[in-house]
């Protein structure tokens, strides 16, 4: 069943990439080893820690590493916040094209959603620092955010907020120097 949504995936961004923007990677071997690669081994990692109900991928552009989770935790309801509604239509097309029920996007700026999560996830977004902070908000105390960043934006999440205990980041399998970095908020004291 993966391997055929994958593969429904994989079809369904070459067809949109050519018209708009999803990724810069245009190889179908490319996405697997880059996009499913570093989503299923951040998957996977968190999952392994303990279980999520309510995620979030802020920014999710053609939908990494939020599909890639929903597909590995069928039991999680997965929210995508992606501005561009380019890129969210895409990703209903998507959503609706490999049935998957535990998924929805929200089509506006994360600043605006009226929601929070016990995880968060965060994959190349533009204008990083910003997108921390954003991500920082929706995440619920005592909960978890999942980078999956550059190793130089390691010291900029770690500086970013006091209220983030940031754990060592873990390399990601042939991630491009990439690494993924958990970091839990602190649990409010009433």
């Amino acid at each position: 069943m993966r391997l055929r949504a994958i593969s429904t995936y994989v079809d369904l961004l070459l067809k949109w990439n050519a018209r708009i923007n999803l990724t810069a990677v245009r190889q179908p071997e490319e996405i697997i080893q880059r996009h499913f690669g570093e989503s299923l081994f951040a998957a996977n990692y968190v999952l392994a820690q303990k279980p999520v109900a309510k995620a979030i991928d802020l920014g999710s552009g053609a939908g990494f590493p939020g599909v890639p989770f929903a597909l590995l935790a069928p039991e999680a309801k997965v929210t995508l916040i992606e501005a561009s509604q380019k890129k969210a239509t895409f990703l209903r097309e998507l959503i609706y094209a490999l049935g998957l029920k535990n998924v929805k996007v929200y089509g506006d700026r994360g600043e605006s959603y009226p929601g929070r999560a016990d995880l968060v996830m965060l994959r190349a977004v533009e204008k990083f620092e910003k997108a921390l902070l954003v991500a920082e908000s929706l995440v619920e105390p005592g909960e978890r955010i999942a980078l999956m960043v550059g190793q130089s934006q390691v010291e900029v999440a770690v500086k970013s907020d006091p209220r983030v205990q940031w754990h060592e980041p873990i390399a990601i399998p042939s991630g491009n120097s990439r690494v993924l970095l958990l970091g839990t908020t602190l649990v409010k004291v009433e």
